[in-house]
């Protein structure tokens, strides 16, 4: 299967560099930077400072913040097989 390079450039201009999620990115570093601060997560100790409600859906950084395992904030939902079941997070199902 031959896999076509990316187009970092042109996903940065239709996407990454709209003023909007250049804001969205904003929040999440200032989240990280105050979990950083409180002593909750380091560098290179595999953790990501998630939104419990996710910024694209409306959530604020003050209170919505929580630290877990990178694999748990990057992943979806697999069967036994590997194939994606839902791609929507456990915390999206609950709500």
């Amino acid at each position: 299967m031959a896999t076509k390079k990316r187009d970092y450039k042109a996903e940065y201009a239709k996407y990454q560099g709209t003023e909007e999620q250049k804001k969205n990115r904003a929040k999440r570093n200032a989240a990280r930077r105050k979990a950083a601060k409180d002593g909750k997560v380091s560098k290179g100790d595999g953790k990501d400072v998630a939104h419990k409600k996710a910024i694209s859906k409306g959530g604020k950084n003050p209170g919505n913040t929580k630290v877990e395992v990178a694999g748990a904030n990057r992943s979806f939902k697999r069967n036994s097989k590997g194939k994606l079941v839902s791609e929507r997070s456990t915390r999206e199902r609950k709500a």
